[in-house]
């Protein structure tokens, strides 16, 4: 009760819609922005007791903010963010540890991605808000040659696709020019008139930032490129990244 007095000295700004189980799982965080910013997603999104549990342990915040690269990813707050662009739902890292693949197990695509199918309810929470599951192995012909599309989702606060591809190796150049012709043939062929342009999230083992920058220039279509961990992350790590993108003047925080 005195760290309840301590986190909600103003009783009244202690959200109705959360239980007195969620509230002793945020109180377990000590930064505020932290704890704000999973306060506010338990509320808006509903989230049980399990699921706040679930994101706090695979380190959503801290991933989320390095996916957005920018300082208003943390700033401290208590109201609900709107879905409103691709880069309010893309992460990077995305952690499939649910998937309960045993490590130095050298998994295939396909194995990959039927794993993710019968976890399916699993791996929805992990994309996050609004998705809906569209098909797998989605068809693609263009004249006499036909393309599959690994997972197909569609996001109704964005009102759009998202196709994922995935690799189970680094994503080379040619993986990129294949989502944008899948998203352009989505744009085309797929799109309703009210849907807004398709997204496309290659969702691979690792990346070399300097390729995905150069093959992506030029390309209109909106493209992601994401890494995937078949285990929880490292929080020390990513909390030091967090931090030396807020203050790239300072080294990591000391040992104690």
């Amino acid at each position: 009760m005195r760290r309840f007095y301590l986190v909600y000295p103003i009783w009244q700004a202690v959200p109705a819609k959360l239980s007195w189980t969620h509230l002793i799982v945020l109180m377990s965080i000590d930064e505020d922005a932290r704890r704000a910013f999973y306060e506010g997603h338990a509320v808006h999104e509903h989230w049980t007791t399990r699921e706040l549990q679930r994101y706090i342990a695979s380190s959503l915040f801290e991933r989320r903010t390095l996916s957005q690269h920018r300082k208003t990813a943390i700033a401290p707050r208590r109201k609900h963010t709107v879905v409103s662009r691709p880069d309010d739902i893309v992460k990077d890292p995305y952690i499939l540890d649910f998937l309960n693949i045993s490590r130095g197990h050298r998994t295939t695509e396909r194995h990959l991605e039927q794993r993710i199918i019968d976890n399916l309810q699993m791996f929805l929470l992990e994309l996050g808000k609004g998705f809906s599951f569209v098909g797998r192995q989605v068809k693609i012909s263009l004249r006499n040659k036909h393309f599959h599309i690994d997972l197909v989702f569609y996001n109704r606060y964005l009102r759009c696709f998202v196709l994922i591809d995935l690799k189970t190796r680094p994503v080379s150049h040619s993986d990129i020019g294949q989502m944008n012709l899948y998203l352009n043939y989505f744009r085309s062929e797929e799109n309703g008139p009210d849907d807004r342009e398709p997204i496309g999230i290659i969702l691979s083992a690792d990346k070399d930032e300097v390729l995905v920058e150069y093959a992506m220039g030029g390309i209109s279509n909106r493209i992601f490129v994401s890494r995937y961990r078949l285990y929880l992350p490292e929080k020390e790590l990513l909390q030091n990244k967090v931090q030396a993108l807020l203050h790239p003047s300072k080294g990591p925080p000391a040992k104690r």
